[in-house]
């Protein structure tokens, strides 16, 4: 097997990633801006971001060899206790399918990666210069412009795909949401989640649907940190939070403080189950299957097991 060590990124490639995660680490910092503090952190930010730079940039490699799945699988590994699966028997093994997750970053994308069972899985992301940076992963991305009029364009492929009995991966909310075992508003967050979503069962009427719910993503001690409550906006925590964990994970790699989770709901046809056609009456279907799975999560009743190996 290939390991993240046995695998060279070209020069190019580490420099470009390299800038990008020092900018995020600026950003997560509040000092995206010009001033007296952000040479001198730009300086000590530079040898973990050129740490996560190499192993992303091998990341992407291992999923040119292995796929998305079982590259996704061996690169967790490195940063997580373990990966805990509940419903993962509920991901239907063929046919056209859309799963929507919510989106409380850090290790959620591959924890879904690692846990569904499709080799055609395709992710709807934002179009994003890092993301770009990964050839290999980038064929597996549906990218959305950040200009909305060009959007339409992220919709033909998704039904393209879907209509070729493929899965399909998206985040409904389009931002980073709370992480249900570690903060408040899991459950709120759902009101973000795009009503568009009912487009693509009208336009594909076969096609199943699970819900996907990813928590156990934060590490507790990064977000009681007294460096993360020097932000004042909760999402500023949230990202201070984030870069902290990174940061620690990067320069000490034997340290995997969180144990990651994803839940599944059983598939369904949504515009069967609510009855109608109606966007609205969609919408709350799948909502309503994403608050039971995130209220189990937060009442530690849901039964949560190692995950199988699906590959």
């Amino acid at each position: 097997m290939t390991t993240l060590n046995q695998l060279a990124a070209s020069p190019s490639q580490l420099d470009t990633l390299t800038e990008i995660n020092i900018q995020d680490f600026l950003v997560a910092f509040g000092l995206s801006n010009p001033g007296w503090g952000r040479g001198a952190l730009q300086t000590l930010c530079w040898l973990p971001a050129r740490r996560f730079a190499h192993q992303i940039a091998q990341y992407d490699r291992m999923v040119g060899e292995q796929g998305l799945g079982p590259a996704s699988q061996q690169f967790l590994s490195a940063y997580v206790r373990r990966l805990e699966v509940a419903g993962q028997e509920n991901i239907p093994a063929s046919g056209p399918l859309l799963l929507l997750s919510n989106h409380p970053g850090l290790t959620d994308a591959l924890g879904l990666f690692s846990s569904i069972p499709r080799s055609n899985l395709r992710v709807v992301g934002a179009e994003r210069p890092f993301l770009e940076a990964l050839p290999n992963i980038a064929r597996h991305l549906i990218y959305v412009p950040e200009d909305p009029a060009q959007r339409m364009g992220v919709v033909r492929q998704v039904v393209s795909h879907l209509r070729r009995g493929e899965a399909v991966l998206t985040f409904p909310a389009g931002q980073i949401e709370p992480d249900p075992a570690a903060m408040p508003g899991a459950v709120e967050s759902l009101r973000d989640w795009s009503e568009s979503i009912a487009l693509f069962t009208r336009l594909v009427p076969q096609v199943q649907v699970v819900v996907a719910i990813v928590s156990g993503v934060f590490w507790p001690a990064a977000l009681r940190s007294p460096l993360t409550r020097l932000r004042r906006r909760q999402a500023d925590r949230e990202r201070m939070a984030a870069a902290l964990q990174a940061l620690v994970q990067t320069l000490l790699p034997f340290y995997q403080p969180v144990a990651t989770r994803v839940t599944y709901s059983p598939a369904f046809h949504p515009a069967e189950l609510a009855g109608s056609a109606e966007t609205a009456a969609i919408n709350q279907v799948i909502t309503d299957h994403a608050r039971q799975l995130i209220e189990e999560i937060q009442n530690r009743s849901d039964p949560i097991r190692p995950m199988d190996n699906p590959r």
